[in-house]
């Protein structure tokens, strides 16, 4: 059984026979958590196509307007939920790392584009053309036939050139290296909960200095700045989304001492934790499991 995790933490279920790590429908045929209106994370990437509603998606305490047409694309681990949404309808698509084990230049366009932008504004032309492949990837969902996987891994991967094209970007070429795989470990539970780049670069293989030159080159900054700031970004994330008190918050981000990490917080943020926690926190409201491709909470039976 799975750990719950203070923040609401959701995971995708597709009911037997039909096991497969990826589901695709409508907001409506999805179910309601598809909108949920509370602060929740995913184990599993969502893209969302939004044709029509009005409100506003957070996504990582940043408030996105709903205009439609709109592309969402995050990626596990973020945390949303949708503020004052109404009528929002579209389409959904869910898939898990798994899905493209054999894609991996997929896998890092989905998320840089989840990086630089989880929210997009689409022109009717751009919005048509999504339409189009997600009307083809639900066909192709629903009918269930011969080689429906790799088909509906290149349809994805139509899709997320498309969301790059319509960013006036081309897909990043792959660059392997240590930089990158630094970056990956931004996204895992080492990196919010204390990781040291002395322990991020033992871990990846090289010295600190080298792992420091080679981050910096790629991203104007250093490998402490970033730990750091995925480190403040989860306890931004457990504040505004948890219950939790002040110095749970900082026993789950590493800290054994609560004030040193009220300095650290105030220190990244210009901001005391319970002045962030004042302005952004929003209370969670009762949900249901979802009916098909379902998305369930730790510790829900199957």
């Amino acid at each position: 059984m799975q750990t719950a995790s203070p923040l609401e933490l959701h995971r995708l279920e597709v009911p037997a026979p039909q096991l497969f790590p990826f589901a695709i429908g409508t907001f409506d045929a999805i179910g309601p958590l598809s909108r949920a209106p509370f602060p929740h994370r995913h184990t599993f990437h969502e893209i969302v196509h939004v044709t029509a509603g009005d409100g506003e998606h957070v996504i990582d305490l940043r408030r996105w307007p709903i205009t439609p047409p709109n592309l969402g694309i995050l990626t596990a681990g973020q945390m949303h939920h949708w503020a004052g949404a109404r009528g929002v309808d579209g389409h959904v698509v869910l898939l898990e790392d798994a899905f493209l084990l054999d894609r991996p230049e997929d896998r890092r366009l989905l998320r840089r584009l989840a990086a630089e932008r989880p929210w997009r504004a689409l022109s009717p032309e751009a919005s048509a053309g999504v339409a189009g492949v997600l009307d083809e990837m639900l066909g192709e969902f629903r009918d269930r036939g011969p080689g429906m996987a790799s088909v509906l891994r290149a349809y994805l991967h139509i899709l997320l050139t498309r969301a790059a094209r319509s960013a006036d970007r081309a897909p990043a070429p792959p660059r392997p290296g240590p930089a990158e795989r630094f970056l990956r470990l931004l996204d895992g539970p080492a990196a919010a909960s204390g990781m040291s780049v002395a322990e991020a670069a033992a871990g990846l293989g090289v010295t600190p200095g080298h792992l420091a030159d080679a981050v910096k080159e790629a991203t104007g900054r250093t490998p402490g700045e970033l730990l750091r700031g995925a480190r403040a970004l989860e306890a931004k994330r457990l504040l505004a989304g948890t219950g939790l008190t002040v110095a749970a918050v900082a026993r789950a981000v590493g800290f054994t001492d609560p004030a040193y990490f009220c300095r650290f917080f105030r220190r990244e943020t210009g901001s005391s934790a319970g002045e962030f926690r004042r302005r952004a926190r929003t209370g969670p409201e009762k949900h249901h499991v979802l009916r098909d491709a379902s998305i369930a909470r730790p510790g829900d039976e199957a």
